[in-house]
């Protein structure tokens, strides 16, 4: 034992970083080692040392009644392998020779974690303030607090050869589908990759189809929009140095609801969502169809429009596809730019670097100014879309369909969306149809899609997740 724990001492002294005291016994040395960038060192003076010096014991388990931490851990060897990841994860150990456990293995990790804050991407003007942070324990505290039932079940694993991170799936027993815990704890179980430093890893590592632009998993920042997922029968997937955490079995239309939609009136809340819907249509559709009209069917513009496109087109020395993907290739650089920068620098630059860049391609009959104008507004359009993710798929999709439309018009449009359709049909979260409540059609599922019904009318979770509790209570159950 002695001469094992020799060969650890020498392999860990030639560590950068690596502290290590003695202490006499009348039992024998203690050896105390810990490595500096990992440990909290006032917890170490205050709890550790002077319970080494001044407390009477005979071994480490009389020890280790003294010292005010759990989740210690007491052994006789170890392992090089587990003390060496021990020592990274902020642990010290305490070596006492000639007795039997040799090792007692002290959590003090440095707490060095951003304090919680409001969310930055999912902000809204009413509703909780709160935001995860890149603490696992701490988010997972978040939801517990909102959801502080026996029944909530976390599952936690490592993912990572290299970062060993740690990955805790969410559910509530009872109401979600075991399938899908199980589908999901499975799925990150077969990961295999080196390195997870965000909840992104994982999205990509365990979505159906890797190969989509679709995001197949909703990722959030809201610990309320969190507890709410939950209690309708879906699961959860938190990642230790992520503020963001995944949802699923997720569809379509949920990418295009916000959250603070159940914060105002059903009514109000509906037309919201009808005018994201519109808006992202709008995004995707209006410049590959100037670019088809203009191109191949130009007898379909009316009369007194056509005036106003010849004379803003009268100009312009390209053609329709290649003004619209360079006004397009712009606000993508405009974007870019925009997000890299810091952020008063980067606003500067989005709005003076688009007033100024739109007037000189229109003054310098590189663009019309109608084309400007329905490029500005697609791209207000895909800035309507709450995910962040879902939202530059949108950007990617009209790329390709402008192409499309500027070589084979509204007819290449058609089969170019029809393939899109074809796609979403198929694609599947968690196992789960992606295009839900469309296709499979469930018309109970539409309360809470499209529009927002009153919450006393959505009696039931949405069948899509398959919930093992299909009934909730609602208002009018619970006044009866």
């Amino acid at each position: 034992m002695q001469r094992e724990f020799d060969r650890l001492l020498k392999e860990l002294k030639q560590k950068d970083g690596f502290i290590h005291y003695q202490h006499e016994h009348e039992k024998g040395l203690i050896y105390l080692g810990y490595l500096k960038a990992a440990v909290d060192p006032e917890k170490l003076e205050k709890y550790i040392l002077p319970r080494i010096q001044a407390y009477i014991y005979n071994d480490l388990s009389e020890l280790n009644e003294y010292i005010p931490f759990t989740k210690t851990e007491l052994a006789d060897n170890p392992g090089q392998d587990k003390i060496h990841d021990k020592l990274v994860n902020g642990f010290v150990f305490i070596y006492m020779e000639n007795v039997s456990p040799a090792y007692l293995l002290i959590p003090l990790p440095l707490d060095q974690k951003r304090q919680v804050s409001t969310p930055e991407i999912e902000f809204s003007v009413v509703g909780p303030k709160e935001a995860f942070v890149e603490d696992i324990d701490t988010n997972l505290n978040l939801i517990r607090k909102r959801l502080a039932i026996p029944e909530l079940n976390v599952k936690k694993l490592k993912v990572g050869t290299i970062t060993k991170t740690e990955v805790a799936v969410v559910s509530i027993d009872g109401i979600a589908d075991e399938e899908n815990v199980n589908t999901a704890v499975q799925r990150i179980k077969d990961v295999e990759i080196d390195q997870v430093v965000d909840s992104s890893f994982v999205q990509q590592t365990i979505a159906d189809n890797q190969n989509s632009p679709f995001p197949q998993l909703l990722d959030t920042e809201r610990p309320d929009r969190v507890s709410s997922v939950l209690a309708e029968g879906k699961i959860v997937i938190v990642v230790d140095g992520s503020p963001h955490a995944l949802l699923g079995p997720t569809t379509l239309i949920e990418f295009f609801g916000a959250f603070d939609d159940y914060f105002y009136n059903w009514i109000i809340a509906s037309s919201f969502r009808l005018i994201r819907l519109i808006a992202v249509f709008f995004s995707i559709l209006i410049t590959p169809l100037y670019v088809a009209v203009l191109t191949h069917h130009f007898e379909i513009i009316p009369q007194a429009m056509l005036v106003t496109l010849v004379h803003s087109r009268t100009q312009v020395s390209f053609p329709p596809i290649l003004e619209a993907l360079i006004l397009e290739f712009a606000i993508e650089l405009l974007r870019e730019a925009g997000a890299r920068l810091p952020t008063k620098i980067g606003q500067t630059i989005g709005i003076v670097g688009g007033i100024v860049i739109g007037t000189a391609a229109v003054e310098a009959g590189l663009t019309s100014k109608v084309l400007l104008i329905l490029v500005a507004l697609a791209a207000l359009g895909s800035f309507t879309i709450p995910v962040y993710k879902m939202s530059n798929t949108i950007r990617l999709i009209r790329f390709p369909l402008i192409i499309v439309a500027g070589v084979y018009g509204i007819i290449g449009m058609a089969i170019a969306i029809a393939y899109i359709m074809v796609h979403l049909l198929r694609l599947t979260s968690l196992g789960r149809p992606f295009f839900a409540p469309v296709f499979p059609f469930r018309p109970q599922d539409f309360k809470d899609a499209l529009i927002r019904l009153p919450f006393n009318t959505q009696n039931k979770r949405p069948f899509q997740v398959r919930p093992s509790d299909v009934k909730r209570p609602t208002a009018n159950e619970n006044d009866k």
